[in-house]
This record gives structure tokens, C-alpha cells and sequence, in this order.
């Protein structure tokens, strides 16, 4: 078996032992939580909610409906939803994706970019005044919580300069605020990755070598060091990549973005548990792709980092 197959295999191993242990954790979680989806403000009266829990199967032993569950996960069915009628879990996915995979695309994109840019500008002026300010830039940038800065962007670009519309989807223009407000933190800690990694790659002989040759340091910064200083940033896009793209939660609330993240939040308030377990579900499938994938491009760029050497 070759070492790209055997590594392979490992993963699919890793991946269909990590999904059962979220699918199973959730469940158990979800059906621990005081309550149920048909609690409301309104007592309902004991036969309707009887008929109810029957419907949904609700009324049977706890280990049965997990047997019920899994069975649904094998045939990719994750069931209806229990507060919205002839909805299932699936079709909130479907509607609610797209919306969160374009808003964590933009965000992606401007936080990689910025980061890699800011950290390359702080590397090269390192020990300067240049390279402290854009370190403070940094560590405001880690500081702050993302659903504060989308209030503060918010009161100023939409209520006091009336720049960018306050909430709501629509045009390119309702994504450009909860789209900085996404980006904020991975930019920061983009910026300091790349900052110390292309600290460490400029102190080579190499790049000494490079420079007394009269290298612009614009070229040796892109053909020798940005490569290696990539590795680090790439591991953390990983999770990164999973958790923009499948919604910021607090931020799509405050927007009012009808994407993944909102759609959480509600499932959450009503104990919808099939949603709340489809939406966990779908994001671990997400994140742990999106890691499998960094792990094969870390492998890619940096040959000292085998996939599996060994052959069975």
C-alpha cells in the first residue's frame, strides 16, 4: 500500500470515528437540556402534546431514538425539523449555506490577504516603529469580540454615516460590514503567524546570501520566504476555512443574515434538536474536510512533511 493510501485510509478511519462521537455527544446533550421543542408560554394541553411527542417519536426510550438517529445519518436523512412544519433539517442546510459560505468567503479572502500582507510589512521592518504599530493593529484585533465590533461598525458606517445599509441581505453592500467583522480576528492572528515564521526564514544564511547579492527584498520576500512562512497559516486555515464558512453565529444574528449561523441560534432558543444536531453534524463534516485538505497542501509545499513514508 502506497503512503498516500495508507495515510488516507487513517483519515477516513479518524473521520467516521470523529462524526459518530459529535453525532452521539450532541444527542445525548440535546435531550439532557430542561425541556422540550413544544415548550411555549402557553401550556399545551396534555393530549396534544402527547400526540405530538408520538409523532415525532419523542415518546419512545431515549436509546431507541438514538438507534432511530443514527439509522437516518446512515441514509444521509437528518430527520424534520420539530418547530417548522414539513421542514426538514436538510432544506435548512441548503437555504442557509450558500448565504454563509459567500459572507465567509469575502471574510476569508480579506482575512488572509490583509494578514499575510500586514504580518509580511511587520517581518520586514521588524524591531521597528512600523512593525509595533501594526503588533498593536494585531493584538486590538484579537482583543475585541467579533459581535462587538459589528455593533461598533454598525453605529458608525450605518447610523451616524449612513455609508453601508445596518443589517439584512441583499446586495454586495449588506456583506461588507459583517464581513470585516469576520475577518477581524483570523486577519490578526494571520498577521502574527506569518510575522513570526517570515522572522525566523529571513535570519537564514540563505536569505543573507540572497540579499548580499543584491536581491530587491520584494523578491526574495515572495520567491523564498513567503513559501515557507505560508506553512503555519496554512495549518490554521483548516479550521478557520470551517468556521467562516458555515456562519459566524453571533454576527449573522446581529446582521440579520438568514444563513447557517442565525438558523443555529434559533434552533438553539427552541430546542429544535433535530437542527441543532444536523447543523453540529454538518459543520464537523465541514471542519474536518477542510483540515484532511490543509494537511495534504502542508505535504505539498513542504516536502519534509510526509504524508505516511512507511508502506504496509
Amino acid at each position: 500500500m502506497t503512503g498516500f493510501a495508507l495515510f488516507f485510509r487513517k483519515k477516513i478511519i479518524l473521520f467516521a470515528l470523529s462524526l459518530w462521537s459529535v453525532a452521539t455527544i450532541t444527542f445525548f446533550l440535546m435531550h439532557s437540556i430542561p425541556g422540550d421543542p413544544f415548550t411555549t408560554e402557553q401550556a399545551l394541553p396534555k393530549e396534544i402534546l402527547q400526540s405530538m411527542q408520538a409523532h415525532y417519536g419523542l415518546d419512545k426510550p431515549l436509546f431507541v431514538q438514538y438507534m432511530q438517529y443514527m439509522k437516518g445519518l446512515l441514509t444521509l436523512s437528518l430527520g424534520p425539523s420539530l418547530k417548522y412544519q414539513d421542514r426538514q433539517v436538510m432544506d435548512v442546510i441548503l437555504e442557509g449555506f450558500p448565504i454563509s459560505f459567500c459572507l465567509g468567503l469575502e471574510a476569508l479572502f480579506i482575512s488572509v490577504t490583509l494578514g499575510l500582507i500586514l504580518g509580511a510589512l511587520s517581518a520586514i521592518f521588524h524591531g521597528r516603529w512600523q512593525d509595533k504599530a501594526l503588533m498593536v493593529f494585531s493584538v486590538l484585533g484579537l482583543s475585541i469580540p467579533s459581535f462587538i465590533l459589528a455593533t461598533f461598525l454598525q453605529y458608525i458606517f450605518s447610523m451616524k454615516l449612513s455609508l453601508l445599509p445596518v443589517a439584512r441581505w441583499g446586495s454586495f453592500s449588506h456583506t461588507i460590514l459583517p464581513a470585516i467583522s469576520l475577518a477581524a480576528l483570523p486577519t490578526a492572528f494571520i498577521a502574527r503567524l506569518s510575522r513570526a515564521s517570515m522572522i525566523e526564514v529571513l535570519e537564514q544564511d540563505y536569505i543573507q546570501t540572497a540579499r548580499s547579492k543584491g536581491l530587491p527584498t520584494f523578491l526574495i520576500v515572495t520567491r523564498h520566504v513567503l513559501r515557507n512562512a505560508l506553512l503555519p497559516v496554512i495549518a490554521y486555515l483548516g479550521p478557520l476555512s470551517a468556521s467562516i464558512l458555515t456562519g459566524g453565529f453571533a454576527v449573522e444574528k446581529i446582521f440579520g443574515i438568514p444563513g447557517l449561523g442565525q438558523w443555529f441560534v434559533i434552533s438553539i432558543a427552541n430546542r429544535d434538536y433535530t437542527v441543532i444536531m444536523g447543523l453540529t453534524l454538518f459543520y464537523s463534516v465541514f471542519l474536518l474536510t477542510a483540515v484532511l485538505l490543509m494537511d495534504i497542501i502542508s505535504s505539498f509545499l513542504d516536502p519534509r512533511i510526509p504524508l505516511q513514508s512507511e508502506k504496509t
